[in-house]
């Protein structure tokens, strides 16, 4: 389980309002605890639901998808996710912020984080939501960057 913030880092009128509180739980059914080596943690994704929740009345998203985790030693490590996000964020028209095309979106995320002990986490990570042309409408987009802690049970 993580949760944190993060912001908008977009420039102009796509830029989002406040701080976005974020909670993230991951699920691990293919056993991404038990690979050894960097191709079977590869290999082994686990499964991630959560929110990110719109203040200053921007968009709130909930989203879900694949997290893979890179460990390059025993603290340091890598992830990365895909999946899909549903937000009530403006699809267009919107004067100050992103205009999104459509209610779901391809979700993304990139981070690199440090393990303080074998419970304990923090990862550094930038987030990115968008339609790829994929349905009509404007796609701005929303990229959000921030910081969350983690506990693992």
């Amino acid at each position: 389980m993580r949760f944190g913030a993060s912001a908008s880092v977009q420039g102009g009128g796509e830029r989002e309002d406040g701080l976005f509180p974020e909670v993230t739980v991951f699920f691990d059914p293919f056993g991404q605890d038990a690979a050894t080596g960097w191709k079977q943690q590869l290999a082994r994704p686990r499964i991630n639901l959560g929110t990110s929740i719109g203040t200053s009345g921007e968009a709130t998203q909930i989203f879900a998808g694949l997290s893979w985790t890179a460990n390059f030693n025993e603290k340091v490590f890598a992830e990365a996710g895909f999946g899909g996000v549903w937000h009530n964020g403006e699809l267009e028209g919107n004067t100050d912020g992103p205009n999104l095309g459509c209610r779901f979106l391809f979700h993304e995320y990139l981070g690199a984080g440090y393990h303080f002990d074998q419970h304990w986490n923090v990862i550094a990570l930038v987030a990115h939501s968008s339609h790829a042309n994929l349905c009509d409408g404007p796609n701005n987009g929303m990229t959000r960057a921030g910081v969350q802690i983690g506990y693992k049970f």
